[in-house]
């Protein structure tokens, strides 16, 4: 039976909440873990290459399910949870220990990022994520939902080219080497995209399931894209 397609969002389900709490969830993670780095294939990466883009897999099937209104939602939900659990480690990190406790350097090391780090993550987590849903949801409308490899694949080159290329210059830039630095940045770019077109087959399958559990597939025609509005 063929699934109705729709300018309009389902109610807000089970699944939904499912994908949404998920989506945050990877988010908060990848900036915890992303202190450490890891070898992968011989290439020296921010251990958080690991989970973070499975938030972009997941940015992908809430704005081809759902449409880009509903994953404007969680985009932002995902930025304040963000916040929250940064505003918790640092009064976390500030409260005096006690004498006997001596974990407070490895406390600071770990967890005490910088404001110019933060600052960096969070604009390009904005910027990449809401580029990101964009080009989806406007290849969508110009393939008329045909070709969905070529959205999520398409999407996240783009989003996380932005989200590389943010983060490296603004974090890091006057720090590192210029070379280092553009070469660091592409190749988290070049990681990144191919962990998504690697996870494009189960992407067709959540999405598929998805369509088939909430009888829907939203199309955003008549929407504007103004990634400030929190509702449509």
């Amino acid at each position: 039976m063929p699934i109705p397609k729709s300018t309009t969002p389902p109610a807000v389900s089970f699944w939904f909440l499912g994908a949404a709490c998920l989506f945050v969830t990877c988010l908060i993670i990848s900036n915890i873990v992303a202190v450490k780095l890891a070898v992968i294939f011989g290439l020296i990466l921010p251990a958080a290459v690991v989970i973070f883009p499975v938030s972009y897999i997941l940015g992908d099937v809430l704005t081809e399910v759902y449409g880009y209104a509903r994953a404007r939602q969680v985009i932002w939900l995902g930025f304040g949870c963000n916040l929250v659990a940064v505003l918790a480690i640092a009064v976390a990190g500030a409260l005096p220990s006690p004498e006997f406790w001596h974990g407070g350097e490895a406390y600071q090391t770990i967890l005490g990022q910088t404001p110019r780090i933060l600052g960096a993550s969070f604009l390009a987590y904005l910027v990449g994520e809401f580029v990101n849903a964009y080009v989806l949801a406007r290849l969508k409308l110009a393939t008329e939902g045909r070709f969905l490899w070529v959205r999520t694949i398409g999407s996240t080159l783009i989003g996380q080219a932005f989200d590389s290329a943010i983060f490296m210059t603004l974090a890091f830039s006057g720090i590192w080497p210029t070379e280092i630095l553009a070469t660091a940045a592409v190749t988290q770019w070049l990681f990144k995209s191919a962990y998504e077109a690697l996870a494009t087959p189960l992407t067709y399958v959540v999405v598929g399931f998805l369509k088939r559990r909430e009888g829907c597939d939203v199309f955003d025609r008549n929407l504007r894209f103004n990634p400030l509005t929190i509702s449509e």
